[in-house]
């Protein structure tokens, strides 16, 4: 079954994320097409205030203000692509929508899952030919054997667990483990051939012993981020790392790719960009997954760092 994303890219030499490497001030984020009122989404720099942002949106959105989901089931252009896409990290929220936007552009996905057997709860049978499936722990530097990434051009990793304890600690999945050991693995572990790594990380990692942010970190999951962001930095990879603000809308659990083709981005349909862990809010988890899509592509946003919010019209 395809999807369809209305929010698709223009060329990187008007893209906005070219634009943030020539800007001081905040940029707005997402290089979407001048249509994006088609979806309900709307581009603002990160500098404008609450009230105008406001006025901004209100035109843009009028006319389609029945439209709800981002990710609608209409027809889905036809896309191909060369690309082999390994996604890890694809049974959390983030990683679901990112996965159902690949199949969506017919793009070629390979997931690293702890447990195989989610792949088909949460995108139904596909044609392996389009849609592989690999166990595999980051954690355990042992896991990533070399044939997980034959032909891989191209990785997003969106990995995370709880800031604080939680049932989803069970099996020492800490923030240690997945945000810091796991990322380290993980890098030691590519090809030199990649083309680009995504990660998903946090805003508020450079401040996690500063108020407010040192509340979010007494268990260390901001650290351990950032030190999994240091060790990608320093590596050779080609990076683009997208920091998000706290996560919204989505699915939390899916349970086939029907669900996540109702998917809505809600009433945060404004995107905003900034760079300098800047941004404090937060961002809908369809607009994170779309952002590490448009990310793969972009040369002017390779070893670059953005952080990610949307706000509500």
């Amino acid at each position: 079954m395809a999807l369809s994303l209305s929010a698709r890219l223009p060329s990187c030499s008007s893209s906005v994320f070219e634009k943030a490497h020539k800007l001081t001030t905040q940029p707005p984020i997402l290089p979407f097409p001048s249509n994006l009122a088609a979806c309900g989404c709307t581009l603002l720099p990160a500098s404008m205030g609450v009230a105008r942002r406001r006025r901004q949106v209100v035109g843009a959105v009028e006319e389609q203000h029945n439209q709800t989901s981002v990710l609608a089931p209409k027809q889905s252009p036809s896309y191909s692509s060369s690309k082999l896409v390994l996604v890890i990290g694809a049974s959390g929220g983030v990683g679901q929508l990112v996965v159902a936007s690949l199949l969506s552009r017919n793009i070629k996905t390979r997931l690293l899952l702890r447990d195989p057997s989610k792949a088909i709860s949460l995108f139904g049978l596909q044609d392996e030919n389009t849609l592989e499936v690999r166990e595999g722990d980051t954690r355990n530097q042992n896991d990533l054997d070399p044939t997980i990434f034959d032909g891989v051009t191209h990785i997003i990793c969106c990995t995370g667990t709880t800031a604080f304890p939680s049932k989803r600690w069970d099996g020492d999945n800490t923030p240690e483990r997945v945000d810091w050991e796991g990322i380290r693995n993980l890098v030691l572990a590519l090809p030199p051939t990649l083309e680009r790594l995504v990660l998903v990380s946090s805003i508020g990692v450079t401040k996690y012993n500063v108020l407010p942010w040192s509340i979010m970190n007494l268990f260390g999951v901001l650290k351990f981020k950032k030190m999994g962001e240091d060790f990608v930095r320093s590596s050779v990879v080609p990076f683009t790392i997208i920091r998000a603000g706290r996560l919204t809308d989505g699915p939390y659990t899916s349970y086939d790719l029907n669900t996540l083709l109702k998917a809505t981005a809600g009433k945060r349909r404004a995107v905003i960009l900034s760079q300098g862990d800047k941004l404090v809010g937060e961002v809908s988890r369809l607009v994170v997954a779309e952002a590490c899509i448009q990310a793969l592509d972009l040369e002017c946003t390779k070893r670059k760092i953005y952080e990610i919010n949307s706000v509500e019209i």
